[in-house]
Formats: structure tokens, C-alpha cells, sequence
């Protein structure tokens, strides 16, 4: 009896062992094709057509093309309109999608909106979680904005958006010319602390990915962070999510939530340090909006309205992802920008 019970015991031992090692694995290089050439002012790049279920959400002349800023990394980019530059980044766990509905209320007669999606999300590349930090995501941000070889622009960037949208742009810091900050967090922790009660629970090895991996994905709870929980629909989690799913690594929507920093030793405070600085160092017309019902950054909006204290802003019922939710708010803003950078310019 002893002697099955202990081959019983090394069985379960083993089986646990095995789907631990699997549900931690580093994951693989996921390399997204595409088919095709879009034709811009600065080169070729390679085309990517939109499955019907994404194509959906967008204009017949939006632009959907990839730029390879290492071999094999590509950097999933949407692109509307022609004119004044304005750089769009999201963050987690979206895509350039999710700023569909503020382009909407723009006038893409003049203002060229660039949508760029983190590698690991969308249709961007996935990699494994060791090359998820948060210098390479800057660096690859960074080189899409190179090689489109823009001499000037607005920037606009939300969660991750800010620290890896900024961070991008202290690799080339004459591009800024004005900026929308929406809610996110760009502060270097001087000592131990979590961003969310969400985030401490899934930083623990094994823990996390039994939450996110196991029992649910990020996707299903995806609406929770919203003022309003049905401004994100099945289909528009399904927009974010199902990219990552069948990519064969959804390894990225943890990993980015695992790469926020929650102390002075963490290895992403080094970086974010030095994107504090440089947004101390700016002088630059901004704007804030914030979503006052996030919550993750909702409680926050005092750290950015002291990094950026001249910027006007413009509190709303929004959620974590507020562009789902007043897009025209966002818009309006991002307006307001833009012409003080124009007036600027005239003078």
C-alpha cells in the first residue's frame, strides 16, 4: 500500500513539476508576415492586411504596415491621415487599435496619426519574456519614429504608452513639440511599493501565471477597468486579445505587467529614472486627461499633474483605457496642442 501511495506521490509531484516548467517557459519568436508593400515618403514597408475581424474598426484608407527595427522584430504600425505628425502609443494590453476612435474625431486632412503596437502585443512580434525590458522597448519605438524618418511631432500616450512613448523619445529628443498625457505613471519608486493590487498579485513567479494564464487572461477582465464596463465589448477585447492567443506566445500582457517597477532595485527603475529627467528638462505645450475611474492610475493623476504643472487638465468619468470611453475629450486636447505648436512655429 506504502509503495503505491508513493508512486502516486512522485506521479502528482512530477506532473506538477512538468506544468510549471510549461506555464513558465520563456516562450518563444513569433515573427508575424506579411504581403505586400505600403509606399511611404520615407521608403517600403511591408504591408500587412488586416484580418476581417480587425479590419472592421477601421477606415477603408487607414494604412497597416510593419517596420522591422531588429531582424525579425516588427513592429506592427497603423496609419491615417497626412500633415502634422502626431505619435500615438498605447500600452497594456492593447494595441494601436485602441486609438481608432480618437482618430475618428481628428482631421486627417492635416494631422498624420501614427499608431505603432508594442512588440509582444497585436500583430507585432512576440518574443520571449527575457527580451521584454523596458530600454528594448524603447529602442524599438524609437527606431519605428527613425525610420520614418519624421523631423518633428506631437505625442500622445497612455499606461506603458508613457514610460516606452517618452522613453522612445529620449533616444531622439528634438522630435517633441508638444504632448497628451493620459493616465498613466512615469516615476522611478524610491522604495518598495505596488502601482495596484492587480499588479502585486501576478509579480509572484507561478502565482501570476496561474491568474493570467490559467483561470483567465487579461483579456476577460479587460472591461473591469473601465468607468464604463460595456465600452469594451467581446469583440474589442477579442481585437486585442486574439492576436496575442493564437500567436502561439501570449506571454506579453504578464510580463509588461511584471516589468513595472515596484522598488529602486527593480530593472526597470534605472530607465525610468532617466525619463524623469528628461521630462523635467522639457518645455513643450501639454495637456492632461484622465480618467478619474481607473482603477490602477485613476488615484494618480497628481504625480503627472506635478511632473507636467503648466499642462491644463481635463478630468473625465473614464476608466483605465479612456480612449475606448471620451475620445472626443482626448481629441479636443490633442487639438489644443497641436495649434499652440503650430502658433509657435508662426511666430
Amino acid at each position: 500500500m506504502m509503495k503505491t501511495l508513493l508512486i502516486i506521490f512522485l506521479v502528482i509531484a512530477v506532473a506538477v513539476v512538468v506544468f510549471v516548467l510549461i506555464i513558465t517557459r520563456d516562450g518563444s519568436l513569433a515573427i508575424p508576415e506579411g504581403k505586400g508593400v505600403v509606399r511611404l515618403d520615407s521608403g517600403e514597408f511591408e504591408a500587412f492586411p488586416l484580418p476581417d475581424y480587425a479590419a472592421k474598426h477601421v477606415t477603408d484608407d487607414y494604412k497597416s504596415y510593419f517596420v522591422e527595427v531588429e531582424p525579425g522584430i516588427k513592429v506592427h504600425v497603423l496609419e491615417v491621415g497626412s500633415g502634422f505628425p502626431v505619435f500615438l502609443q498605447h500600452g497594456n494590453p492593447t494595441s494601436g487599435f485602441l486609438y481608432r476612435k480618437v482618430a475618428a474625431e481628428l482631421p486627417t486632412d492635416r494631422l498624420r496619426l501614427i499608431m505603432p503596437t508594442l512588440v509582444g502585443l497585436g500583430f507585432s512580434t512576440k518574443i520571449p519574456v527575457s527580451r521584454h525590458t523596458l530600454e528594448n522597448h524603447m529602442r524599438w519605438i524609437n527606431s519605428v519614429l527613425l525610420q520614418l524618418k519624421l523631423k518633428e511631432l506631437v505625442y500622445i500616450g497612455q499606461d506603458w504608452g508613457g514610460p516606452i512613448g517618452l522613453g522612445a523619445l529620449t533616444l531622439s529628443p528634438d522630435l517633441l513639440k508638444g504632448a497628451v498625457l493620459l493616465n498613466t505613471a512615469i516615476k522611478a519608486p524610491t522604495a518598495k511599493v505596488d502601482v495596484s493590487r492587480s499588479h502585486a498579485m501576478v509579480k509572484t513567479p507561478v502565482v501570476g501565471e496561474l491568474i493570467l494564464q490559467v483561470y483567465t487572461t487579461i483579456f476577460e477582465r479587460i472591461h473591469t477597468f473601465q468607468g464604463n464596463p460595456e465600452s469594451i465589448p467581446k469583440e474589442i477585447a477579442d481585437l486585442y486579445g486574439r492576436p496575442v492567443l493564437e500567436s502561439g506566445n501570449g506571454k506579453a500582457p504578464l510580463t509588461l505587467m511584471r516589468m513595472v517597477p515596484d522598488g529602486p532595485d527593480h530593472p526597470s527603475t534605472p530607465a525610468m529614472r532617466k525619463i524623469e529627467q528628461y521630462i523635467k528638462g522639457l518645455d513643450i505645450p501639454a495637456e492632461i486627461v484622465w480618467g478619474m475611474k481607473d482603477p490602477i492610475f485613476g488615484k494618480l493623476l497628481w504625480l503627472t499633474k506635478e511632473q507636467f504643472p503648466k499642462a491644463p487638465v481635463t478630468e473625465t468619468e473614464g476608466g483605465h483605457f479612456l480612449q475606448e470611453e471620451v475620445p472626443a475629450e482626448i481629441a479636443a486636447a490633442l487639438l489644443r496642442v497641436i495649434e499652440q505648436v503650430q502658433s509657435s512655429k508662426n511666430r
